[in-house]
């Protein structure tokens, strides 16, 4: 794979039916009497059922982008739309809301609960959305059960490996069945060969249910595995060969 942008191949702008689209971003931030600006007019999206790496060194924006497009962070300037309907005038309530039910997040650590089991990790977003105690495990046990954790569900996170932990962590991030799925650097603390296996899980789960998903990652190999690879670029996006 080539590690060279294309600068005049912007990413897709705005097709019909992406379920996570960009507009116009524009994210800057005040550093001593300079404005330090990180993205300048961002136009991106993400088809149902289409994995997008984000390939980029450190410190060109890609947490931004992720922040941005999961509503953690306001942008400056632009659009955020998710299924169609725009976030950008929402108030804090509704965005936590719509970040509770139509995004799921992954991170580099995994950040469960020690004091439960896995299919308490699980079983608790759904449970604050509001789910039946009975539901949200027989959803837990699903969800584990595919990603190859059938025989770990008691077990709490100091008792399963790096990469059980992180998978734990992709069930609970899917729990809420969100329409979108951002992970930073999933698997960056990961060996060679658990990286891999995760990262199969990761891609069969964003197949199956439909997920439009963007996974930064430092791992050229991974990322030539997914359906498109972007980059950032003086603060836009843009599509990789």
């Amino acid at each position: 794979m080539s590690a060279e942008p294309s600068p005049a191949v912007p990413a897709s702008i705005a097709p019909k039916g992406a379920v996570l689209r960009l507009e116009g971003i524009q994210r800057r931030y005040v550093q001593g009497e300079g404005t330090l600006e990180i993205l300048r007019g961002v136009d991106f999206s993400v088809m149902e059922g289409q994995s997008v790496a984000l390939v980029a060194p450190s410190g060109t924006g890609k947490s931004t982008l992720l922040h941005v497009a999961g509503l953690l962070e306001h942008q400056d300037a632009g659009e955020v739309f998710i299924a169609g309907a725009g976030t950008a005038g929402l108030p804090d309530s509704e965005r936590t809301r719509i970040r509770r039910t139509e995004i799921g997040f992954v991170y580099q650590f995994h950040h469960l609960l020690p004091e439960f089991s896995a299919l308490e990790n699980v079983m608790l977003p759904q449970m604050i959305r509001g789910l039946a105690k009975r539901e949200a495990a027989a959803r837990a046990r699903e969800l584990l059960s595919y990603l190859g954790l059938a025989k770990r569900l008691d077990h709490r996170p100091a008792e399963l490996s790096g990469g059980e932990q992180q998978r734990v962590a992709i069930a609970r991030a899917v729990a809420n069945a969100p329409r979108v799925l951002l992970a930073d650097e999933p698997t960056g603390n990961l060996d060679p060969h658990t990286a891999d296996h995760v990262f199969h899980a990761l891609s069969q789960l964003v197949e199956a249910t439909g997920l439009a998903a963007i996974i930064a990652t430092h791992n050229l190999a991974l990322a030539a595995r997914m359906h498109r690879r972007v980059t950032l670029q003086d603060g836009l996006v843009v599509e990789l060969a």
